[in-house]
């Protein structure tokens, strides 16, 4: 029995000095170029997220990354402690590689910031049936590829998918070089502008599965809690902002523009096709609907069937938790988590 207690005891002792390890007041998150993570750097520069980090005795250095995949590779390889990625990435990355991670907020989804277009006038998603296609693999893109050829019936099997990189879309495209592509704004509107096409499918078709995140290492997070109040308490500021209709809600949108680089109007394009939370209430709302989970349940089946759950021998091996105790995946193995706690400590006016 006394044997017993010490073994408990000692375990206990163990796992307190393991989280005090984790313990600490200095942090690393990184943001990339996704119209949805831009706010970020007018956090960065206005000093709000120094503000909230002040108030929890805390610093936290915020890191442009201009690529969005190469800032999530990044993070999984324990350079960042948290960074901007969409929920394919959060899955088919870190969650993937064993890196156990949390979506701290989620900041919007896509409703139309993805599309496919098809070279000539009047066209439909059936017409994509024998195209080649030309997008990023393993990408949004692709995603959006897949759910446009499910709603008319057709599969992979029915079209050619030539990976192509983002940069390389514009050129072939405007060349007349392709006839298909799937993209993501800005380069979806140059593509568009730049050719006789049509729109056949976008992410307005499928709202709520394209999901914009700020994504925490899950132990980091455990262990300082003053990193998840922080951050969220300056992305809800910076909604806030972004939100007047006064003239300091325009000076805001100009000045995240400027920051990243872009001009307003096409900031403000892409803005309009993603469906942001400008409230930390609307994000718990989305957060704890059935419609996350569904989602995600059909993003891990894309995953898998495209060998991006690394040694995951099924698509339910990797486990997905969300609200109200619900799980996806294998329950024992769970690596990405939707968690509103702290988006609801935000809503109540806690922080």
């Amino acid at each position: 029995m006394r044997l017993s207690r010490f073994l408990v005891i000692a375990f206990v002792m163990l796992l307190g000095s393991s989280t005090s390890a984790l313990a600490r007041d200095q942090f690393r998150v990184c943001w990339s170029n996704d119209a949805g993570a831009l706010p970020w750097g007018y956090a960065a520069q206005q000093k709000i997220v120094a503000k909230w980090a002040r108030k929890y005795r805390i610093s936290i250095d915020l890191v442009r990354v201009d690529d969005a995949t190469d800032a999530v590779k990044q993070y999984t390889a324990g350079q960042f402690d948290g960074c901007t990625m969409n929920n394919l990435q959060a899955l088919s990355l870190p969650a993937a590689a064993g890196i156990d991670t949390t979506a701290l907020l989620i900041n919007n989804f896509s409703a139309g910031n993805d599309g496919i277009l098809l070279r000539g006038k009047n066209l439909r998603a059936q017409d994509l049936k024998g195209k080649e296609v030309h997008l990023a693999k393993n990408s949004v893109a692709h995603y959006l590829l897949v759910r446009a050829l499910e709603s008319v019936q057709l599969s992979e099997d029915d079209v050619s998918v030539t990976p192509t990189a983002e940069a390389d879309l514009l050129a072939a495209y405007g060349a007349g070089d392709i006839a298909a592509v799937a993209a993501w704004n800005p380069t979806l509107a140059q593509l568009k502008a730049a050719g006789d096409s049509t729109l056949v499918f976008s992410s307005h078709r499928i709202p709520g599965e394209i999901v914009q995140l700020l994504a925490v290492n899950t132990d980091t997070l455990r262990a300082n809690p003053a990193l998840g109040r922080a951050l969220t308490g300056a992305w809800f500021e910076t909604m806030q902002r972004m939100r007047a209709t006064d003239d300091k809600g325009a000076a805001t949108l100009s000045a995240i523009a400027k920051g990243a680089g872009i001009e307003l109007e096409d900031y403000e394009a892409q803005r309009r096709k993603n469906r942001s939370f400008y409230s930390a209430r609307s994000a718990v709302t989305f957060a704890e609907s059935p419609g996350l989970p569904a989602a995600m349940e059909r993003m891990s089946a894309f995953a898998f069937s495209h060998g991006m759950l690394g040694k995951a021998t099924s698509a339910q091996s990797i486990g997905i938790s969300f609200a109200n105790g619900v799980v996806i995946g294998s329950p024992a193995n769970i690596k990405l988590r939707f968690d509103s706690a702290f988006m609801q400590v935000a809503a109540d006016g806690r922080l």
